[in-house]
C-alpha cells in the first residue's frame, strides 16, 4: 500500500499525543534510582517552562499492562514532543525508552507504531484493546494536544506555504525536488 499524499486526510490524521514510557529493571537499584532522577527532571523542566510533559503520579515496580519491567509512563502532546524526544534523547542514559502515539488503535500503537530510545523490549500486547471509540484524551484542561483550540492553518495557506518552500530549494542542489505529479 503507497503511502497517502492526499494534504486533507494527512492533515486530518496528525497524531496529537504521545506517551514515553521509561523502562527500569525494577531489581535494579541503579537503575529504579536512575529513572526516578530522570522523572524529577522533568518535572523541573515542565514546572520552569522547557516543555509540556506530564509523568503520572504512578511508578510501576513491578510489570503492569503490556510493560514487561519497572516502568513509568511521560503524557507529551505534540506541542512539546520534539524538545522532550531531543531532551531524553540526550539526557535518559543507559534507560530504555518506549515512544508511541496515542490513537483510537492502542494495539498497533504499541506493535506496529512505536520507537525505542535504547534497547527495546517484548511487550505483551495481549492487555490493549484493539479499537477505542475514543481518543484516548489526557489532560483536556491543559488546550494541547487533541484539546488544542489554537487556530490551524487552511489547506490554502499549507499549499502556499509549500509552494514557497518548492521555490526556495530550487537552488539547493543537494535537496529533492518534488515528482511534478
Amino acid at each position: 500500500m503507497a503511502p497517502s499524499t492526499d494534504v486533507k486526510e494527512v492533515v486530518e490524521s496528525e497524531i496529537k499525543e504521545w506517551h514515553f514510557h521509561i523502562y527500569f529493571h525494577q531489581r535494579n537499584a541503579d537503575e529504579h534510582q536512575a529513572a526516578l532522577e530522570l522523572r524529577d527532571a522533568v518535572l523541573r523542566l515542565r514546572r520552569d517552562g522547557a516543555f509540556v510533559a506530564v509523568p503520572l503520579f504512578r511508578v510501576n515496580t513491578d510489570p503492569i499492562g503490556p510493560h514487561p519491567v519497572g516502568s513509568y509512563e511521560i503524557w507529551v502532546p505534540s506541542e512539546s514532543f520534539v524538545t522532550v524526544y531531543s531532551y531524553l534523547v540526550l539526557n535518559r542514559g543507559n534507560l530504555s525508552v518506549l515512544i508511541h502515539p496515542l490513537t483510537r488503535e492502542q494495539r498497533k500503537d504499541h506493535e506496529i507504531r512505536h520507537a525505542w530510545l535504547g534497547s527495546s523490549f517484548p511487550l505483551d500486547l495481549s492487555t490493549l484493546p484493539l479499537k477505542s471509540e475514543e481518543v484516548p484524551l489526557q489532560y483536556p484542561s491543559l488546550k494541547l494536544g487533541y484539546s488544542s483550540n489554537a487556530p490551524k492553518l487552511s489547506l490554502e495557506e499549507r499549499k502556499r506555504i509549500g509552494a514557497n518552500v518548492e521555490q526556495i530549494l530550487r537552488g539547493e542542489k543537494e535537496a529533492a525536488k518534488a515528482p511534478r505529479d
